[in-house]
């Protein structure tokens, strides 16, 4: 009987909701046809379509601001994805060496985002892209003008037909493809790089790719020049930091400032330094082509990732200043066998995929409890070590 109340307490709770997704959707198709978007386009890709409030839950909870940097690197940054991109960038290196002298971008940069964005293709997206805008255009808290001109640019997209409408499916925010372009940016910035007259960013690597050079040429990338490195700073250091800050490399040898393993600073454009996790953990000077990898994201932990992973894929160790935490981030290798721990102790987690979701999270809540440990749902290094 509860049950049922609650499932028809949901039906009428869903009606108003409803109810004004319908008259939203009435004023973004007259707002599309203003734009030229013609009825029976704007008809066909919104029919049957419905409002997923998950969307709007996802709005407020992305992974770049919400979580701790150490977690955020240690899932995006590990071997397994190192082991990837290195065999990627040997199948596609003579792609990728064109594109590098098409657009003086350093393919390990473009091979990175591919990494960090979709993990090379296999996680593209599930959310059909008109849904995912429309919903967040009628009931999004913030930015509803920006999703209701990401709309438009998707017809657009269909109207000329350059993909079919089957293949937009993407993030919440309307990002699709290899290295999730947003619609308006695919309209500016994708490119024909196969010549097959259509700019394909679903199925064709080399559009992808090159569309990611042409992105990051246009935010500004310096060909030739790094992205920066890892820098050790004075004990007590109390000068200048901040991405947009940027100094010539003689101004913060001044300072004291070191590279990582103490050898005096080496040639760089004008750079900034980056504390990503305050002046107790790793320390960085980023130059503009770490601000052409922080333009595809608008956050500093994803410009990281970025520059850490292109690091790595050319042979580089990756960060090695420590982190301010005793509660170390898990690598996606680890987060699996995390899951698996879990499960062997007969906890409902889903598939063990590396993938912390809401029945992980709870898992990981009633394992602190029962061990004494305070109770966060995160998959650090602590449960991770306690569940051996």
């Amino acid at each position: 009987m509860r049950a049922l109340l609650a499932s028809t307490l949901m039906l009428f709770a869903a009606l108003p909701a409803r109810a004004d997704f319908t008259s939203c959707v009435a004023g973004l198709r007259s707002h599309a046809l203003g734009q030229g978007i013609s009825a029976s386009v704007f008809d066909h890709a919104m029919s049957g379509v419905q409002p997923d409030m998950k969307i709007i839950e996802a709005m407020g909870a992305q992974p770049e601001f919400k979580t701790p940097i150490w977690d955020y690197l240690a899932t995006l940054v590990d071997d397994e994805k190192v082991a990837q991109g290195r065999a990627l960038l040997r199948q596609h290196a003579s792609t990728l060496a064109r594109i590098e002298q098409a657009y003086g971008v350093d393919r390990h940069a473009v091979v990175a985002v591919w990494g960090v964005e979709s993990d090379f293709g296999q996680v593209p997206g599930r959310w059909y892209l008109p849904q995912a805008l429309s919903t967040a255009a009628c009931f999004g808290t913030r930015r509803r003008e920006f999703f209701r001109g990401e709309l438009v640019s998707t017809l657009k997209i269909i109207q000329r037909g350059d993909l079919s409408q089957d293949k937009l499916k993407g993030s919440w925010a309307g990002a699709f493809g290899h290295t999730q372009f947003i619609p308006s940016t695919y309209l500016r910035l994708a490119v024909d790089f196969d010549g097959d007259g259509r700019r394909d960013l679903v199925d064709s690597i080399p559009d992808a790719l090159a569309s990611t050079a042409n992105y990051l040429k246009k935010s500004g990338w310096i060909p030739g020049a790094r992205w920066g490195y890892e820098v050790a700073i004075p004990s007590g250091y109390s000068g200048p930091s901040g991405r947009t800050g940027k100094q010539a490399v003689g101004f913060w040898s001044g300072k004291g400032i070191t590279k990582i393993d103490g050898s005096a600073l080496t040639s760089l454009p004008a750079a900034g330094l980056l504390l990503p996790a305050g002046r107790n953990g790793p320390a960085f000077l980023v130059t503009k082509n770490f601000d052409a990898a922080y333009a595809y994201n608008a956050a500093e932990s994803y410009a990281l990732a970025i520059s850490v992973l292109s690091d790595r894929l050319r042979g580089g160790p990756g960060v090695q200043g420590d982190w301010p935490t005793d509660d170390r981030g898990l690598s996606r290798a680890e987060r699996k066998q995390l899951q698996e721990r879990l499960t062997a102790r007969g906890y409902d987690v889903g598939k063990p995929d590396g993938a912390i979701g809401a029945l992980t999270r709870a898992a990981i809540k009633d394992v602190e409890a029962k061990l004494g440990m305070p109770q966060t749902g995160r998959a650090g290094g602590k449960v991770f070590d306690a569940l051996r």
